[in-house]
C-alpha cells in the first residue's frame, strides 16, 4: 500500500509527544486499527498545526509546521528574539518540566525497546540547576552582510545560513559581549568572512570558552589561509575584557567547517582554568570538557555515588578527556589510569594531575579499543571502569575488549540513550552485566540532548568464552597481576 501522503502536501494535524531528537508526533488514522506516523518538526505535544510534508518513507513521513492553529497547555513564550529561526536551541517554547519528562521518556524508551529491558531502575532526571546562561564553550560562525561580516549560529535545519545573533540565553553576558566587540573588529578591519558557496573570503568561525568558578576567557578565532589581520590590535580588543587570558589563532585550509585545529598562541596564557568540586583543570582550545560546568559536578557526583569506592580499588576512566571524572575519584581510589585518544587532551589531564598534587593516577594517549590489554599488563586488574564515549557509543572494539577484560562493575556516562541501550544489551548477552542503576541528567536545557549515568555490574557466576582461544573464563576475565602504584613512595 502506497503512503497515504505526498511530498509538499499540507495537513492538520495534532501532536501527541515528542520524538527522540525533538520532533513532533503526529498519527493519521488509517481505519481497521492502523495508523501512519509524521514526525512535525517545531510541533510540541498538545499543539494542533498545520504542517507540509517535507519527506515520505514507507511507514513515516517527516513534515515541518507552518502555524500553529491551537497551541498545546505545555508551550510557553520563548526569551530569546533570534527563537525559532536560531537552530541552536529546539524547545525554547516548551515547558520546562515537559523537557525533562520528555528526556527522561526517551531514556526509558531506549532502554526498553533496544536493550529489551522490562524490569529496569530508571531513576528519576536531575534537571539542569539554571535554564539559561550554562553553557562554558560556544562556538560562532561569521557570514558576510552589506555593511560588512557578521558573527552568529547556523539557522534552523540550514548549514549553509548563518543567522547574525545579538544575544544568545545560552551563554554568559560576557560571552556575548565578547561576540558582539569580535563583530565590531572584523568591520573595522574590513576583513569578509568566509563563503561556503564560493569558498572565497577569511574569517571563519570564534569560539569563546570561559572558566565560569574561575572567571577566566579564552578566545580561538578561525581564519582561511593567511595572516590578514593586525595582531597587536586584536589583542588590544580582546584585552578590553579583563577576563580574557588566552588568545589562539587557527587556520582552516579546508572546506569543512571545524574548529578542532592546531592553534598559535598569540597572546596570554595557553591555557584557562576550571574549577569544579575543588579541583582545578587546565583547558586548551582542543580539550574535552562538559560544556555546562554547574552540572558537570552533578554528573561526577553521579558517578563517583554509582562507583561506590572504598579505596582500594584499581579505576580505569576510559574516554578520559582532560581527566575530569577519573580525577574526582582519586582521593577514593587506589589507582585511577586514564585513556583519551586526543593528545591535547591527555596533556591537560598530566597537567590536571599536578596542578591537584594527585599521585595516584596516570594519564595515557591512545585508542581505548587498541591500548586495553596493554593497559591492563601495566596497571592490573581494573575493580571499577568507568567509560565516557563520544554519541556514537563504544566502538566494536572497545566493547569488545572492556567485555572481555571484565571488571565487576562499570559506570556508564552516556550523552546519547540509543547508543547507551545498545551497548548495555551487548555487555549484558555476551559478557554477563546487568544493568543496576540509571539515572539521566539534564545537561543541556531547550535542546534534545541528554546524558545518563549507569551502572552494570557483572554476574560473578557469568561464563565467558573467549572465541580467540576458546578459553574459559569464569567470574572476572583473567590478567597480569597488578604493577607498580603509580602513587609517589610515602
Amino acid at each position: 500500500m502506497p503512503p497515504p501522503v505526498q511530498r509538499d502536501q499540507e495537513l492538520e494535524l495534532t501532536i501527541e509527544s515528542l520524538a527522540f531528537g525533538g520532533n513532533g508526533v503526529a498519527r493519521l488514522d488509517l481505519g481497521e486499527g492502523r495508523g501512519f506516523v509524521v514526525f512535525v518538526r517545531a510541533g510540541l505535544p498538545g499543539d494542533t498545526v498545520r504542517a507540509r510534508i517535507t519527506k515520505v518513507q514507507r511507514r513515516h513521513a517527516e513534515a515541518i509546521t507552518t502555524e500553529v492553529l491551537a497551541a498545546g497547555s505545555l508551550r510557553v513564550e520563548a526569551p530569546c528574539e533570534h527563537y525559532p529561526a536560531c537552530g541552536g536551541c529546539r524547545f525554547q517554547d516548551l515547558d520546562y518540566a515537559a523537557q525533562v519528562a520528555t528526556k527522561q521518556q526517551w531514556v526509558a524508551d531506549s532502554l526498553q525497546r533496544l536493550a529489551g529491558l522490562v524490569d529496569f531502575p530508571l531513576e528519576p532526571i536531575v534537571p539542569a540547576a539554571s535554564q539559561f546562561h550554562y553553557r562554558n564553550k560556544m562556538e560562532y560562525s561569521f557570514t558576510q552582510e552589506e555593511d560588512g561580516a557578521t558573527l552568529g549560529l547556523h539557522r534552523a535545519g540550514r548549514w549553509d545560513e548563518v543567522l547574525e545573533i545579538r544575544k544568545c540565553w545560552l551563554t554568559t553576558d560576557l560571552g556575548n559581549a565578547i561576540r558582539n566587540r569580535m563583530r565590531e573588529w572584523a568591520r573595522e578591519e574590513k576583513l569578509p568572512a568566509y563563503s561556503q558557496e564560493t569558498q572565497e573570503g577569511y574569517l571563519r568561525h570564534l569560539v569563546v570558552r570561559e572558566g565560569r568558578n574561575t572567571g577566566q576567557a579564552l578566545v580561538q578565532l578561525v581564519t582561511a589561509r593567511g595572516e590578514r589581520f593586525d595582531r597587536e590590535r586584536l589583542i588590544e580588543v580582546l584585552t578590553e575584557f579583563p577576563e580574557v587570558r588566552s588568545i589562539h589563532w587557527s587556520v582552516n585550509r579546508g572546506v569543512s567547517e571545524v574548529t578542532n585545529l592546531p592553534t598559535e598562541l598569540i597572546w596570554g596564557e595557553d591555557a584557562i582554568e576550571e574549577e569544579i568540586d575543588g579541583l582545578r583543570f587546565r583547558v586548551r582550545p582542543n580539550a574535552f570538557m562538559q560544556t555546562n560546568t554547574e552540572m558537570a559536578s552533578q554528573l561526577y557526583g553521579l558517578a563517583r555515588e554509582f562507583a561506590g569506592l572504598q579505596g582500594g580499588e584499581t579505576v580505569y576512566d576510559l574516554y578520559c578527556g582532560i581527566g575530569t571524572i577519573g580525577l574526582s575519584m582519586a582521593a577514593e581510589a587506589l589507582t585511577v589510569w586514564g585513556v583519551e585518544i586526543s593528545e591535547e587532551s591527555v596533556a591537560c589531564a598530566i597537567e590536571n594531575q599536578e596542578l591537584n598534587s594527585i599521585g595516584n593516577a596516570a594519564f595515557f594517549a591512545g585508542n581505548v579499543g587498541e591500548v586495553l590489554r596493554e593497559l591492563r599488563e601495566r596497571s592490573g586488574q581494573p575493580d571499577v571502569v568507568v567509560v565516557d564515549p563520544p554519541r556514537a557509543g563504544l566502538a566494536g572494539k572497545a566493547l569488545k575488549r572492556l567485555g572481555e577484560i571484565g571488571a565487576p562493575k562499570i559506570v556508564y556516562v552516556s550523552c546519547n540513550p540509543t547508543t547507551l541501550a545498545g551497548d548495555a544489551k551487548r555487555l549484558a548477552d555476551v559478557y554477563g552485566y546487568k544493568l543496576t542503576r540509571a539515572r539521566p541528567v539534564d545537561m543541556f536545557p531547550h535542546t534534545p540532548h541528554v546524558e545518563c549515568v549507569s551502572l552494570l555490574e557483572r554476574d560473578p557466576n557469568f561464563v565467558y568464552v573467549e572465541p580467540e582461544r576458546s578459553a574459559v573464563v569464569r567470574g572476572r576475565s583473567s590478567g597480569a597481576g597488578p604493577v607498580a602504584d603509580p602513587r609517589p613512595a610515602a
